[in-house]
C-alpha cells in the first residue's frame, strides 16, 4: 500500500445555519459512499456561541437596560480517503453562502 493511498482529507464545515450545514455534510458523505471510499462522519463538534451585550440607552440616562445578541456557529467534521477523482468531484458540490469549508490533508 503506497503512501498516497493511505492519505486522508479532513473536511471541516462551519456555518450559522445548521440545516444548510447538515445538507452539505450529507451530500459529501453520499458522494464519498457512491465513489466507494471510506468515510467517517459527519461528526458534530461543539457549537460556538458569540454573545454581545449592549446598552439600550447609550446616553446613560434612564433605566439600565441591555440587549443581548447571540450568534451560533455550528461545526461538522468529515474524514474521507484522499484520491484525486474524489477531490475533483467534491469541488463540484454547491455550497450555500452560510457554510464555509476547510480541507486539510492528513
Amino acid at each position: 500500500m503506497s503512501l498516497a493511498s493511505r492519505r486522508k482529507v479532513r473536511i471541516r464545515l462551519y456555518g450559522t445555519n445548521p440545516a444548510d450545514l447538515d445538507q452539505v455534510a450529507r451530500e459529501i458523505v453520499d458522494l464519498a459512499k457512491k465513489m466507494g471510499v471510506a468515510v467517517r462522519g459527519p461528526i458534530p463538534l461543539p457549537t460556538k456561541r458569540l454573545m454581545v451585550t449592549v446598552r439600550r440607552a447609550p446616553s446613560g440616562q434612564g433605566y439600565h437596560t441591555f440587549d443581548h445578541w447571540e450568534l451560533r456557529i455550528s461545526k461538522r467534521l468529515i474524514d474521507i480517503e484522499a484520491s484525486e477523482r474524489v477531490l475533483r468531484r467534491l469541488m463540484t458540490i454547491r455550497v450555500p453562502d452560510t457554510v464555509k469549508i476547510e480541507l486539510q490533508l492528513i
